[in-house]
């Protein structure tokens, strides 16, 4: 289109006319939706607006058009969100604050729900504990999206027996944990911003083992602090529990008292493309009662132990470590954990596993170890890197322990042994890859270069 001097100072004039001011006061677009402040709503008002919010929430969600709520601070007590509500708000200037109650939002059996563009503020006020400042029960095609929670002494975003959509939302301010999620049914929690909670960061949880398929993909989780105490429970940035078929990748996470991603008893996990920095205890975990867990292509720098997959004693089994870079890890987990775990270890494997083409550096103990005592099985360690680490690789042989193939690794920097026998902990043979050293019926070694 050419250029038109006339079109220009004309459109110029235009925007000029649009100050923030000017935004501020007018209406909020809202196709067929209506507008809060015809229901008596007074944004910036020391009156409790309880009242008048649900009546408006009721009159548009029956009539299936969104509600509008201006810019400014509306205090209220708890809220109910009947089936089709779709509250929409123009971002940080619109703030709902809690005034009383055990929640700001709260939903049961109410489906087609949205959240848009809303700032949710707790005001600080402690909540029982299995509730949410917004708190959603059997709520199926939930979409939150642009929104902010802050300031609650209890759970950001509690959800059960959910599907739907949480994405770009800003968690800050969390006294417990930010999201929670009990028997899920297919959620997408995506491009979220989680930067303070006292708990854990995002949990994905089921009453009992089972199918969840949540997908946790692409957030930010940082200063994840284990507030309640215990030895991994709390103060992790992902836990899931009991769900199976969950995807959790290419979140960055830093700065966390235990994990940076937690899968305990669940099944089929996938932990990929993820970044995790400044995590102190094992930064990525499959533990107890699973079968299938995929954990590739992270990076990992500082941790306590960089990989775990764990527990073939509770039945964890079948695992894929692939890909992984893990370095810088430090020599002792948090004081709450087990006196014999390992900590200063970059990959720790144990029954139907393949680890390979991983790379490790700076592991102030042993860069990978195969089999805890007796609890090894099918383990092969081959294509892996490994640089700086007293030990570089570690079997179990005691008696009862399966065989792990160890080959084609390249280990430098070793000042201990290459390879090396285990019973648990205990380092008890020379470095078999040494010319002239035993070999033993549980490693099978060929093709390792040591140097």
């Amino acid at each position: 289109m050419p250029f038109d001097r006339r079109r220009f100072l004309t459109s110029a004039t235009a925007a000029a006319v649009l100050t923030p001011q000017a935004l501020r006061a007018a209406p909020l677009p809202s196709a067929r939706g209506r507008d809060a402040a015809r229901y008596g709503v007074r944004a910036d008002s020391e009156a409790d607006q309880t009242r008048a919010l649900q009546r408006a929430i009721d009159d548009a969600a029956t009539s299936g058009a969104p509600l509008a709520l201006a810019p400014g601070t509306y205090r209220t007590a708890k809220l109910t969100l009947p089936a089709g509500t779709r509250l929409v708000g123009a971002g940080p200037a619109t703030r709902l604050k809690l005034a009383d109650g055990d929640a700001l939002l709260q939903g049961n059996g109410g489906d087609d729900i949205a959240l848009a563009d809303l700032t949710l503020d707790g005001g600080g006020r402690p909540l029982p504990p299995r509730r949410g400042l917004v708190h959603l029960v059997h709520a199926r095609n939930l979409r939150i999206s642009d929104c902010r929670f802050e300031s609650t002494g209890g759970n950001g975003l509690w959800l059960e027996g959910c599907s739907g959509t949480l994405r770009g939302s800003t968690f800050t301010g969390i006294g417990r944990s930010a999201v929670v999620s009990f028997d899920g049914a297919g959620l997408l929690v995506a491009q979220n911003v989680i930067l303070d909670a006292a708990d854990n960061g995002i949990e994905i949880l089921r009453n009992a083992i089972g199918d969840d398929g949540t997908q946790v993909i692409d957030n930010r989780i940082e200063n994840i602090s284990a507030g309640p105490g215990g030895s991994g429970q709390h103060g992790n940035a992902v836990v899931v529990f009991r769900a199976g078929n969950v995807i959790v990748r290419g979140n960055r996470v830093r700065n966390c008292d235990y994990s940076a991603v937690r899968g305990n008893s669940a099944a089929n996990i996938q932990i990929a493309g993820n970044s995790a920095v400044d995590v102190r205890e094992v930064a990525l975990y499959s533990e107890f009662a699973f079968q299938g867990a995929v954990i590739a292509h992270n990076t990992v720098d500082g941790a306590a132990m960089g990989v775990s997959i764990a527990n073939f004693n509770e039945g964890g089994r079948l695992c894929v470590v692939h890909g992984n870079l893990i370095r810088n890890l430090i020599p002792k987990r948090p004081p709450a954990t087990a006196p014999d775990d390992e900590a200063g270890v970059g990959i720790g494997v144990e029954a139907d596993t393949a680890g390979t083409g991983n790379v490790i550096e700076n592991a102030p103990r042993i860069g990978i170890l195969a089999g805890w005592g007796k609890y090894l099985r099918d383990v092969t360690i081959t294509g892996n890197v490994i640089r700086d680490a007293p030990i570089g690789i570690g079997v179990s042989v005691v008696d009862g322990a399966g065989t792990a193939l160890v080959g084609n690794n390249l280990i430098s920097g070793a000042r201990r042994a290459a390879v090396a026998g285990f019973d648990h902990a205990l380092p008890v043979t020379g470095d078999l890859t040494r010319e002239g050293a035993s070999r033993l019926p549980q490693v099978a070694l060929h093709g390792n270069v040591v140097r």
